[in-house]
């Protein structure tokens, strides 16, 4: 049997698969001791008295480092204070309470959910007094893991590291240090949500003990440590709280007149409790909680032995007192508006050593508990009913949650595609709300605030709509394409041999394609039919658009005896759009050897073998001035002979 004081020295390390790590909360038990190191519960809201820390993760051969440089202040999204109001809440990932249970009124946020290899960290040093040869403090913990396949030593980590600074030695049983590898660990869960669809593990609320019993004088330090795993994308935080526990004894149970019980709660999270009589020599109970009559239970200091999970800290005994205490006060909170079906919370964070209890429970994530989420289907009054654990000093409060919402509905009239004219242009409608504004690629359109409106540029389009109740919400966004009509052309003349196959072609930006009359074409629904005629023929291209803009070209082919190759004898890079580019004008070819360009000295300045391409008018980029150029051109005819010409062609600006 372990009796008041004892403890048993251990340094543990753990070992778990998965890769992501949350570290929740450090809670102290509370009691009105003095002497305790000022600020180190975080209940000032501030962090006077600790030092934050920032680094980062690195690998040294096989061995996993955490490097951490003090910081003047807390560091933004890395060192974060948070309150135990209501909407506070639950962890993301473990939905259990960010908060300790048992009633803290401030936790810090150490680290955050974004990996990038950093580390955090947070210290506090204090001397305990020369008079104080008892002296405990207890921190309480929960984590979350994400499985990974990474390596042992690349895994995220936290440490809590406690040094009596004045004998440099690390106090072992109360130091941890977890990093993620390995099966699944007893006591953890499977988290209901999941991230990236990768598996979450989580551990709630545990408690280990910091025995300082005999360190009279001497300086301690609290170092806890968060880490990201060291391939940047996984992360480990924590929320942490101190005890201002200050010796073995904490308030267990709180009395009221008209109790017919006193119900001692012990710290949370360990494994198992023992409750003793005053001179240890009766086991009273073996549950967390240990009920006693009032006629035994007022007055008295109940010890408790505590026992972590396996390798998760000290075995401690504590004394658990009751408080006298004439009434409670419930508090439902404000009223609230519950929007498009979200939840809010009620109530207030938690007293140790109150009952709640909700009704109607219709519409309530847990009727039994302080703060619950509300979810009615319609308006609705819940009544907060509070009492001690023992029955007595009862009260109620009242708060009204109003179901609202704004519908985000989008309807589309037309075509969002459409042509410029046309009468299938869109029409955009909203139901009615208190407030609506209309957005284009997310700027406010200035006077669009009704529930209809018709865009008249192309954009991306959504309205956000709001109403009294203080419920908005943000339609699907809708891209609206509008297109212009282009102007018809008259393509340059096509040159064919009679009965041998030319390919012809289009403008390719319509969808579709109608070449007219169909007369000699293998295809007159596409953009590059292939011609087979022995007379000369007129077409016309009626070239529409999916968005319905249609344009209308021509084409004129001429028939020829024989294959030959044409070069223009003048051309205008000007770049107008009108004869700016010197090409070969190819009929009856079907392969072309070269196209070569030299200039008056006699200079190659320009050659080609695709037949489409040709020369602009520029040698580096440079424009030529105005000269005449000599063109030489070799092909092979669709009758497989050689065909040669040659010509000159003049600039012409």
């Amino acid at each position: 049997m372990k009796h008041p004081g004892s403890t048993f020295g251990m340094k543990t390390k753990f070992l778990f698969r998965s890769i992501k790590v949350l570290v929740l909360g450090f809670h102290c038990l509370i009691v009105h001791a003095q002497d305790c190191p000022k600020n180190i519960d975080f209940e000032t809201g501030t962090f006077d008295g600790w030092t934050c820390h920032v680094g980062f993760l690195l690998e040294d051969g096989m061995t996993n480092v955490i490097r951490l440089s003090p910081t003047t202040q807390p560091v933004f999204n890395r060192h974060t204070m948070y309150s135990s109001l209501p909407g506070n809440g639950l962890d993301p990932y473990g939905n259990f309470p960010i908060n300790c249970p048992n009633g803290s009124g401030h936790s810090v946020k150490l680290g955050n959910d974004e990996g990038g290899a950093l580390a955090e960290g947070l210290s506090y040093e204090f001397t305990i007094p020369a008079d104080r040869n008892l002296f405990t403090i207890i921190y309480n913990y929960a984590i979350v893991f994400q499985e990974s396949p990474h390596l042992e030593y690349q895994q995220p980590r936290f440490e809590v590291e406690v040094t009596n600074l004045t004998r440099n030695q690390v106090i072992s049983c109360s130091s941890l240090e977890f990093h993620p590898f390995g099966p699944l660990t007893p006591g953890f869960k499977i988290a209901p949500n999941f991230v990236n669809g990768v598996p979450l593990w989580y551990k709630e609320w545990t408690s280990n003990s910091i025995n300082l019993n005999g360190h009279a004088g001497e300086t301690i330090k609290l170092f806890f440590k968060t880490a990201d795993c060291t391939y940047f994308d996984h992360f480990g935080y924590a929320y942490i709280d101190v005890n201002t526990e200050c010796n073995a004894e904490f308030t267990g149970a709180k009395y009221c007149p008209g109790d017919t019980l006193i119900n001692f709660t012990g710290p949370p999270g360990y494994r198992n409790y023992v409750w003793f009589n005053n001179d240890f020599t009766q086991v009273l109970g073996t549950d967390p909680i240990l009920s006693l009559s009032p006629q035994a239970g007022i007055g008295a200091v109940i010890p408790v032995e505590v026992f972590p999970g396996d390798g998760y800290g000290c075995v401690d005994t504590f004394y658990a007192r009751a408080t006298n205490i004439f009434s409670v006060t419930a508090n439902a909170g404000i009223d609230r508006s519950l929007c498009n079906n979200d939840s809010v919370f009620v109530g207030v964070s938690a007293d140790p050593g109150l009952v709640y209890s909700w009704r109607p429970p219709q519409g309530l994530s847990d009727a039994a508990v302080s703060n619950p989420f509300a979810n009615p289907v319609a308006p609705t009054n819940y009544i907060l009913t509070v009492s001690s654990s023992g029955g007595g000093c009862m009260d109620q409060d009242t708060v009204f949650v109003n179901p609202s919402s704004v519908n985000d509905s989008l309807g589309v009239k037309g075509s969002l595609d459409y042509c410029d004219g046309n009468s299938d242009a869109p029409l955009f409608t909203v139901q009615p709300a208190d407030s609506i504004q209309w957005y284009r690629d997310n700027v406010v359109i200035n006077g669009a605030n009704q529930t209809v409106y018709k865009p008249v540029e192309s954009g991306e389009y959504y309205a956000a709509l709001f109403n009294n109740d203080g419920c908005h919400a943000v339609t699907l966004k809708k891209i609206v394409d509008i297109d212009y009509p282009k102007q018809g052309i008259n393509y340059p003349v096509k040159y064919a041999v009679a009965n041998v196959p030319t390919d012809m072609e289009a403008r390719s930006f319509g969808d579709i394609f109608l070449w007219k009359p169909s007369f000699n074409l293998n295809d007159p629904n596409i953009n590059s039919p292939v011609f087979n005629g022995k007379t000369d023929q007129l077409y016309t291209i009626d070239i529409k658009t999916n968005s319905g803009c249609a344009t209308v070209d021509t084409q004129l082919v001429k028939i020829i005896a024989r294959p030959d190759i044409y070069v223009p004898t003048a051309f205008t890079p000007n770049q107008d759009g009108l004869n700016d580019i010197l090409r070969p004008v190819l009929a009856g070819i079907k392969e072309l050897h070269y196209f070569k360009i030299y200039n008056r000295w006699g200079q190659l300045i320009f050659e080609t073998k695709n037949s489409g391409s040709g020369w602009d008018g520029k040698v580096k980029g440079v424009p030529v001035p105005i000269q005449a150029v000599v063109w030489v051109a070799e092909a092979v005819g669709w009758d497989n002979k050689i065909y040669f010409r040659k010509g000159i062609s003049t600039i012409v600006k």
